[in-house]
């Protein structure tokens, strides 16, 4: 059974820690859609990931019946569901001893979840990222722009007017396998890594050569090639963009 509302979020780090951005989302109703984003110059996914839980429930904290969360972040939905309660029980202190990072950001989270108890249940949604759920591609878009400084439009308005099918949260099998054979791919040894800033294409020989010239820089492109006919592939076409 679909709730009376739905949340989507997601965050992105330029460096973790870097330049961040957070993306939500919110279906009011079943009749509203209301894209929300925003940046900080220095923080961490995780951090972006919480924010965008909190600032979309806050803007339904008013709003009577049950909410549906979809995240890609195991980190949010494992700390909410299982870790918190042990968090709050040992004075924020981690089984490891540490204090809980994010802790303002996890109290306020935890309050909004229960001020909400009066309206309806929420129930969180585990997601794997980037697997073809509108939503959560969404989100990931209105991040990573507020992460790079890029201008994004954000969409408030009715559902019938919004371009994509946001009620769309079923998990696309062609697009979730592109995305575990892309995982597969990364732990192949690289043979060089390609990089796009400007237009202007560089191959790099190692990893920490390639992020320093693409980090921070708005609609860099990067990729780790195999071999020395991939490399040439993709040199040639990037350089046809």
């Amino acid at each position: 059974m679909r709730a009376s509302h739905l949340l989507f979020a997601d965050g992105s780090s330029l460096g973790n820690p870097g330049p961040s951005g957070w993306g939500a989302i919110v279906v009011i109703g079943g009749h509203t859609v209301r894209e929300l984003g925003g940046a900080k110059r220095h923080s961490t996914n995780n951090e972006m990931e919480l924010t965008a839980i909190a600032r979309g429930l806050s803007e339904i904290a008013s709003e009577s019946g049950d909410v549906d969360i979809f995240t890609d972040s195991s980190y949010v939905v494992n700390g909410i569901t299982k870790w918190v309660h042990g968090w709050k029980k040992n004075g924020w202190v981690t089984s490891g001893k540490t204090h809980v990072a994010n802790r303002a950001l996890w109290e306020r989270i935890v309050a909004l979840t229960r001020a909400r108890e009066r309206f309806g249940s929420v129930r969180w949604n585990h997601v794997p990222g980037h697997s073809g759920v509108v939503g959560n591609e969404r989100c990931d878009t209105i991040a990573n722009a507020f992460a790079a400084g890029e201008a994004i439009e954000l969409y408030d308005g009715p559902l019938a007017g919004y371009a994509a099918d946001i009620l769309r949260i079923d998990i696309d099998p062609r697009v979730h396998e592109e995305r575990i054979r892309e995982k597969s791919r990364s732990r192949i040894k690289a043979y060089s890594y390609v990089s796009s800033v400007g237009g202007k294409v560089m191959v790099h020989p190692t990893w920490a050569e390639c992020e320093a010239r693409v980090k921070g820089k708005p609609g860099a492109l990067f990729k780790k090639v195999a071999s020395k006919e991939e490399e040439a592939t993709l040199v040639s076409k990037w350089k046809k963009r």
